[in-house]
């Protein structure tokens, strides 16, 4: 399974996950204001990174669409 982690395939799946999360992220915090002008962007962009980041990390315990071939 080690073998799996860090190729190419794996960092193209990881990443690809991590920004999906990051546009969900984003997009659920600018929904929890009333109006655009409440939006605070800092949160919103703090909220969305972190989520990336935890995304990498829990890549590390496997991707499905990366599969020992």
């Amino acid at each position: 399974m080690m073998h799996l982690i860090f190729t190419k395939k794996w960092f193209r799946a990881a990443l690809i996950r991590a920004v999906r999360t990051i546009a969900q992220t984003a997009i659920a915090t600018i929904g929890t204001s009333v109006v655009m002008s409440d939006v605070n962007w800092v949160a919103v962009a703090s909220a969305s990174l972190l989520a990336g980041i935890l995304s990498i990390l829990t890549s590390l315990a496997g991707l499905p669409e990366v599969k020992d071939e």
